[in-house]
């Protein structure tokens, strides 16, 4: 059975900084036409800061949207071109003030397939030397350290609920436990 539908046309509704909605008319696989209204994100990178000790690098973030702070690991938009180990590298680096010497990709997930085309790349960041914080202009954020056995209880409390930081926590559980990528 084929599922996919082809666009006829497509339009900007909003085009700003960070996000662009569109509209696009498709041709359904039943023939028929149809609209589709997204948003499109360019990505991100999500980075679990692991110490040696066991200690994740954390952030508490106040997100507007929900007018509330998160727990949250550390993660950044993809700028046009940009690599996704250089993003993950230079948004740590911004936000925690932290460097790594070794890299992994875990995944890479697409959070909202409903509306939006954004996708998260998940990297295991590992002997860490700290360094100076650089946080981009409005952008305002607590470091922390938290073991990762009370941030999986967090998790499990309900303390830590941002989706991309309780997807790259239980890929880090997994990682740790011997599941290999």
């Amino acid at each position: 059975m084929d599922l996919e539908e082809s666009c006829i046309d497509s339009a900007a509704v909003y085009e700003g900084r960070l996000l662009h909605v569109r509209r696009d008319t498709v041709r359904l696989p039943s023939g028929a036409v149809g609209v589709r209204e997204y948003v499109s994100h360019p990505g991100a990178v999500a980075v679990l800061a692991l110490q040696d000790d066991g200690k994740l690098i954390m952030e508490r973030q106040f997100r507007y949207p929900l007018h509330r702070d998160f727990y949250e690991i550390p993660a950044g938009k993809i700028d046009p071109g940009e690599d996704i180990l250089a993003t993950g590298k230079r948004e740590l680096l911004e936000e925690t003030g932290y460097t790594a010497r070794d890299w992994l990709h875990l995944t890479t997930t697409y959070p909202c397939i409903g509306y939006g085309n954004e996708r998260i790349e998940y990297f295991l960041a590992r002997d860490l030397t700290k360094q100076q914080a650089n946080l981009d202009e409005g952008e305002h954020l607590e470091v922390f350290e938290l073991p990762m056995a009370e941030a999986i209880e967090w998790m499990r409390l309900g303390r830590i609920d941002d989706s991309k930081t309780i997807i790259g926590l239980l890929w880090l559980e997994k990682h740790l436990s011997g599941w290999r990528v």
